[in-house]
């Protein structure tokens, strides 16, 4: 290939399967494309921002460094009743790691999508600190507290707009390319339909998880589990109901590209799968890129 290829690259939310969104960017970069704007949801925005401000390879080396106690320990229990966790310490991590800046000193346009629920509206963050617009897009609802912004609680913009196409709409680029991590449940292949005996496991993010909260309830183990039901069924809820939106939002508004990912791929705080997503996101971009001779 020749000269490069301007792309709009439009990055889903979907949790730790976000993290292909790594592997598709390293494909992008290895391939003579070159990436003019990004428009990102929830995990979407954080690889989105953190690639705009030139320190993803930063981003990439810790994400693949990280265990399940390092993952669990930046979980701040949260007492508001608004959301398990704060999610304070993950994005001072973060800040500490790739440092902030303002979205509109970047030297790439980026937009990260959130909601704001009390007026039903999607909010596009595109001014202001690159982390205060991250965190109000990965408040994912019910496990991290909303987030104040600018006097505004904002939440997930998943809930609205998983595969937030329309702010790349005034982009004068060659393609754009979504990545959307709603696609349909496969059975078979993925390591989220294996079963394996509990003892011969380490226990999983979630289950550290569970025994954490289980520890500093007041309430009744019985009571303590229920609350945890009651997020599994929440949780499942909410990634049907974003596969539901996505599907609307490519019918209505096509991309040029669109690739696509199962919804059990990974579960959604499985980030110490990090090197196995991104691997994966390089070879389904591979995948897709081939099918379109592009």
């Amino acid at each position: 290939m020749g000269n490069k290829r301007n792309i709009s690259l439009v990055l889903g939310s979907g949790g730790a399967r976000g993290l292909v969104h790594i592997g598709v960017i390293n494909w992008l970069e290895a391939h003579n494309f070159k990436i003019k704007s990004i428009s990102g949801c929830s995990i979407g925005s954080l690889i989105g921002g953190v690639y705009a401000a030139g320190k993803l390879p930063r981003l990439e080396n810790w994400m693949v460094s990280l265990t399940k106690s390092d993952i669990v320990s930046l979980l701040d229990i949260s007492w508001m009743g608004s959301g398990i966790f704060k999610g304070d310490k993950v994005i001072n991590t973060l800040v500490n790691l790739i440092g902030d800046v303002k979205i509109e000193e970047l030297d790439i346009p980026f937009t990260a999508v959130a909601a704001d629920i009390a007026s039903e509206k999607e909010v596009w963050l595109n001014s202001g600190s690159l982390f205060d617009a991250i965190r109000a897009s990965i408040s994912l609802p019910l496990f991290f507290t909303p987030f104040d912004y600018n006097g505004t609680k904002l939440i997930d913009g998943g809930v609205l707009n998983p595969v937030p196409i329309a702010p790349t709409f005034n982009d004068t680029t060659d393609l754009t390319i979504a990545v959307n991590l709603g696609g349909a449940i496969k059975k078979g292949n993925l390591a989220a339909n294996l079963e394996q005996p509990a003892e011969k496991v380490e226990l999983s993010v979630r289950d550290t998880i569970k025994k954490f909260i289980s520890s500093i309830q007041s309430n009744t183990t019985e009571s303590a589990q229920g609350n945890w039901k009651m997020y599994d069924v929440a949780d499942k809820a909410f990634d049907a109901m974003q596969s539901t939106i996505g599907r609307q939002k490519i019918a209505a508004y096509p991309p040029d590209i669109e690739i696509l990912i199962a919804r059990n791929t990974c579960g959604t705080l499985e980030f110490e799968r990090a090197a196995e997503m991104i691997e994966l996101g390089y070879i389904k971009a591979a995948e897709v890129m081939e099918k379109y001779k592009i």
